[in-house]
């Protein structure tokens, strides 16, 4: 085999380079499939690629071999196969996962996502959907409008996609009749417009025949509109208008290689920045002027959206992870409590009050979410009244932070693409760090805007110098008929003996009075800790001692509480008592009513204890005494209130 000599190489390096420039200049459309199961979301894809020649001889051949052996080769191909692929998804029929494909024609580059159309799996949608310009929304011709098809398009309107593709699918199996594609496209235009998806085109089409898809169906020649590859090659694409929108950059990195050199590293959200600009810190609020764009490859003259850069400053500033770098007169608002839709996508119903990881740009900081103000039927669009969320729920809801965070509706009422790095956020369970809800901010609550902080003239340290103590809460957790009442009460003697100010709450107590609005489901439980929290924190800062007895069962609550104390004020005593030991004391006979049905949603019985994993105190009462108990803790609180 010889060599091309110089000239040659010259004119292959020449068409290389001049092939990756054409593919480079290229815009980029990025859609989803979507709709119900089995309407051919796969097999279409599978389509595509053919069609458009992305398909090396390998794949060629494996995929007939896989044809046969799955035996659909007496009508051809089979096209799914080339995008499904998890051995669930082959065996089963269905797409689970989010499966990306790329492909280019001569005109635009794509990227797919193929998206599950099983309701279990709708979270994977959102998340293909949470990126794409298109939605492209599949119907199978023997079955019409479905459920999952006005769920999709619900989704796909709420995460911002206002051009869709309503694809009626198999037409060959209803003899490509005209009136079955007519009377499914007058369906969806009535349901369309009804939830405000004004931009849609209806396109009849045969995955197994490829009709309509890239070539015009001979079958259909009533059919007089594009085809799909005609139509996805034309439509505008709304995500470029990212650069015409203000500048802001969430923070992803503080670069510092050496002590002469300090950066600010993310990739811009939107809008454009250049040496001199002003820019505006948040949540700081604190101002600077940009003085370099650093890049791997050098520093550039301008940077515009979707460029990862590193920022330095003409000043020292505080700014670190999570923060947002803005242009100074156009910057974002900053909020801790906000209206948003949230899309539920956890077998688990949402919990109000429960503490959720809120991920929003690159920030992460605590979000409870309150009672559900209404969950949407996907089928009417009726505002329902709801208690909470279940899987693939759709609810609007107020979300509070521990924080303020930098943010932006989601939606603005423009025709701009939405604003998805600030206003879109997804929620995380903190015990299991699964993903189980996504979210579009509406707007900041107006008492979050009209509420601030009173400045005091006399402090919390001054309250505590003036008692001679260190303030501290003592939070006494365990299973019902542990004892916590009774040590507690013994603990609270002897501190007061020795001249320390105490306070005790106690849980029976505090539901006679203050919690006696709650009841015992899992969110009233969650309302009882957070209450019993905050009158907790009032106290500490009077400069108390306050001991608590409640069984708090979760560990989210009370890591929620823990957050709310003061660094190293707060201390989790566990009062260590197996299940039987405490279903054999039941002085006040709640375990035997419990196991009668009696007493729904009882800790130990019904409802989980999730015991304390690192406690600073812990009290085993197999070994010691309630009096025992009380002079091991009082001895602990010696050494750590000093």
């Amino acid at each position: 085999m010889s060599l091309p000599d110089t000239d040659e190489r010259q004119l292959i390096a020449a068409d290389i380079s001049g092939y990756l420039e054409r593919q480079t200049a290229k815009e980029m459309l990025r859609f989803i499939t979507c709709g119900s199961v089995d309407d051919g979301k796969s097999t279409l894809i599978g389509r595509l690629l053919y069609e458009t020649r992305q398909i090396f001889d390998d794949q060629m051949a494996a995929l007939e071999a896989d044809s046969r052996r799955v035996g659909t080769q007496g009508r051809g191909l089979d096209f799914a196969l080339l995008v499904d692929g998890l051995t669930a998804e082959r065996e089963q029929g269905i797409t689970i996962d989010v499966a990306y494909r790329f492909f280019a024609t001569a005109r635009r580059k794509f990227i797919v996502a193929d998206t599950p159309g099983h309701e279990q799996y709708t979270r994977n949608m959102v998340t293909g959907a949470s990126t794409a310009d298109l939605a492209l929304l599949l119907v199978d011709a023997r079955k019409g409008v479905l459920e999952q098809t006005r769920r999709h398009s619900i989704l796909a309107q709420l995460v911002g996609i206002r051009r869709v593709v309503l694809a009626v699918t198999k037409m060959d199996l209803v003899d490509y009749d005209q009136a079955a594609f007519d009377a499914i496209a007058a369906d969806y235009r009535a349901f369309a417009a009804r939830i405000g998806v004004d931009q849609w085109i209806a396109i009849p089409v045969s995955g197994i025949g490829g009709d309509n898809i890239a070539q015009r169906g001979k079958a259909m020649g009533w059919y007089e509109g594009p085809t799909l590859l005609e139509h996805l090659e034309a439509v505008p694409i709304d995500s470029q208008s990212d650069s015409g929108k203000p500048f802001r950059m969430p923070v992803q990195w503080v670069s510092r290689p050496d002590q002469h050199f300090r950066g600010f590293s993310g990739q811009v959200a939107s809008g454009r920045i250049a040496p001199g600009d002003e820019v505006r810190l948040l949540p700081s609020g604190r101002t600077a002027v940009i003085d370099r764009i650093v890049t791997a490859d050098g520093d550039l003259a301008e940077a515009i959206a979707g460029q990862s850069i590193t920022l330095t400053l003409d000043r020292e500033a505080d700014c670190s992870r999570g923060d947002v770098i803005a242009a100074a007169r156009d910057a974002p608002h900053v909020a801790d409590q906000f209206e948003a839709t949230i899309v539920w996508m956890a077998d688990e119903p949402m919990v109000p009050g429960r503490g959720y990881w809120l991920k929003l740009g690159t920030r992460t900081v605590t979000a409870t979410i309150a009672h559900p103000k209404h969950q949407l039927n996907v089928n009417t669009l009726e505002e329902l009244a709801a208690k909470t969320l279940d899987l693939n729920a759709i609810g609007v809801a107020e979300v509070t932070t521990d924080r303020p965070v930098a943010f932006e509706p989601y939606r603005d009422g423009g025709l701009e693409a939405p604003n998805r790095v600030l206003g879109g956020f997804i929620l995380i369970d903190k015990l299991t760090n699964a993903t189980v809800a996504a979210g579009m901010l509406h707007f900041a609550l107006r008492r979050a805007e009209n509420i601030h902080w009173q400045a005091l003239d006399v402090s919390r340290e001054t309250h505590s110098q003036l008692k001679g103590q260190k303030p501290a809460v003592l939070w006494f957790t365990g299973l019902s008929g542990a004892g916590k009442s009774t040590i507690a009460n013994l603990v609270e003697k002897k501190l007061a003996a020795e001249g320390r100010h105490t306070f005790l709450l106690d849980g029976d107590n505090i539901r006679h009075g203050l919690n006696k609005d709650l009841g015992f489901t899992e969110a009233d439980r969650i309302e009882n800790i957070r209450r019993v929290g905050e009158v907790a924190k009032l106290m500490a800062d009077a400069g108390l001692i306050v001991l608590t007895a409640f069984i708090s069962p979760f560990r989210a609550e009370r890591d929620m509480v823990r957050a709310m104390i003061a660094e190293g004020e707060f201390i989790e005593i566990f009062v260590d008592t197996p299940l039987a030991e405490a279903e054999r004391r039941d002085v006040k006979g709640l375990y035997a009513k419990a196991r009668a049905g009696e007493l729904p949603n009882f800790t130990g019985i019904d409802s989980p204890y999730e015991p304390p994993e690192r406690p600073e105190i812990w009290i085993d009462t197999t070994q010691l005494n309630a009096e025992e108990a009380a002079d091991r803790i009082v001895a602990e609180l010696g050494r750590k209130l000093v």
